[in-house]
C-alpha cells in the first residue's frame, strides 16, 4: 500500500481534507478516533492523520511515502542529500510566508539593510540581535545571506509575537497569513524580510516509490489527479453559438485573434436548428485571466448564448510529477 500521511489537526487539516475531496480523491474516515483511512476512489493508498510537524521526517525516513505540508515546514526540516523532496507545488491552499518582524517602534528601521546596520551596532556594544524563531535553519540561512552575521537565535515552540515586548527577543521570524497578530502586538515587517512564500505542497520519498512497483502505481494515479486538477483552475471553457457560412470561415474569424483561439484552436460544431440558419457552437479553452477578454471577442464575431466551465481536470500529454515519481532519485 501506498502510505500518504495527512496532517490530523492543525490549520492544514481542513484544507487538506477539502483539497482532496475537490481533486476527486476524497478520504473516507468512517471512526474519527481512527488513524487510518482510505480513498474509495483510489485503490492501493491508506491514508495516515500525522502531525504536521513530523511528516517531513517519516517521508524522508520512508515510514510515509508521500505527505501533505507546508512548504516552510519541509524546507526547514529537509535533510540536506535526504531522500524526501517536493512532488508538486502549490496546490493553492494554506498560503501564508515567513518573515522577520520587527518592533514598529524602531522607525529607522525600514529594510533589510537597516537590519544589517543594527546587528554591527549591538555587535560594537558587545550584544548580539536576538531572533526568536520557529524556523532557526530558513532564518539563520536568510539572514547570513542578507548580510546579519551578528545574531543569536531562539528557538520556541510557544508564541513568538510577545517575545520582542517580553524582552526575551528583539525581533522574530515567524508565518503570517493576514499580519492580523502582527499588527495587534505592535510589529511589523520590512521591506526585503521575507524569507520564504510558503503554501500547501505534496512531497514524496522518491526512491522508495520508484523502487517499488507497487507503491508506483497508486502514487502515479494519486500525483496525476492532483497534477490535472490544480492546472484545471487556471482555465475555462467558453462556447457561444456564432452564425456564419461554414466551419471553415468561423474559424479563419477566431484564430485571427490569439486571446480566443484556445489551446490548439476552437472546436466547431453544427447547430441543428428549426430553420435553415447556419449555427455553430464555438468552444475555446482560455487562461482565466482572458476570460472576459475571450467572451468579448466571440460576441464581436457575432456570438450569443455564451456559457462558461470550469473543467474539473485537464490533463496535458504527460505528468511532470509522474515522470518524477518514476524516474526516482
Amino acid at each position: 500500500m501506498l502510505r500518504f500521511a495527512v496532517p490530523s489537526s492543525g490549520s492544514l487539516h481542513d484544507p487538506a481534507l477539502d483539497f482532496l475531496k475537490a481533486c476527486g480523491i476524497g478520504v473516507s474516515r468512517p471512526n474519527p478516533r481512527k488513524y487510518t483511512a482510505d480513498i474509495p476512489s483510489l485503490l492501493g493508498v491508506v491514508v495516515h492523520f500525522q502531525r504536521q510537524t513530523d511528516i517531513p521526517m517519516q517521508v524522508e525516513e520512508g515510514m510515509a511515502d508521500v505527505g501533505i505540508v507546508g512548504m516552510d515546514g519541509f524546507l526547514e526540516r529537509q535533510r540536506e542529500g535526504g531522500d524526501g523532496e517536493i512532488i508538486i507545488e502549490g496546490l493553492g491552499f494554506a498560503q501564508s510566508e515567513l518573515a522577520i518582524q520587527v518592533p514598529d517602534s524602531w522607525v529607522d528601521v525600514t529594510s533589510m539593510a537597516d537590519l544589517t546596520d543594527l546587528a554591527i551596532e549591538f555587535r560594537q556594544q558587545g550584544t548580539q540581535l536576538q531572533v526568536a524563531t520557529k524556523f532557526p535553519r530558513l532564518t539563520e540561512r536568510f539572514l547570513l545571506a542578507n548580510g546579519v552575521n551578528f545574531a543569536t537565535l531562539i528557538p520556541s515552540s510557544g508564541a513568538l509575537e510577545i517575545s520582542p515586548a517580553m524582552g526575551s527577543a528583539d525581533i522574530i521570524t515567524d508565518i503570517s497569513s493576514t499580519g492580523t497578530t502582527m499588527r495587534a502586538n505592535r510589529l511589523k515587517t520590512i521591506q526585503g524580510g521575507t524569507v520564504v512564500r510558503s503554501e500547501a505542497c505534496l512531497i514524496g520519498n522518491r526512491r522508495r516509490i520508484a523502487g517499488d512497483t507497487e507503491k508506483l502505481a497508486p502514487a502515479t494515479a494519486l500525483v496525476e489527479r492532483i497534477e490535472a486538477y490544480r492546472n484545471s483552475r487556471n482555465f475555462y471553457s467558453v462556447t457561444a453559438n456564432v452564425r456564419g457560412e461554414n466551419e471553415e470561415s468561423i474559424a479563419r474569424d477566431v484564430l485571427e485573434h490569439a486571446d480566443i483561439a484556445g489551446l490548439r484552436g476552437p472546436t466547431i460544431a453544427r447547430v441543428h436548428t428549426a430553420d435553415d440558419t447556419a449555427w455553430y457552437a464555438v468552444t475555446v479553452i482560455v487562461e482565466k485571466r482572458r476570460l472576459l477578454d475571450a467572451v468579448n471577442r466571440l460576441r464581436e464575431i457575432g456570438g450569443v448564448s455564451v456559457t462558461v466551465t470550469q473543467p474539473s481536470y485537464m490533463f496535458h500529454s504527460k505528468s511532470e510529477a509522474a515522470e518524477r515519481l518514476a524516474k526516482g532519485p
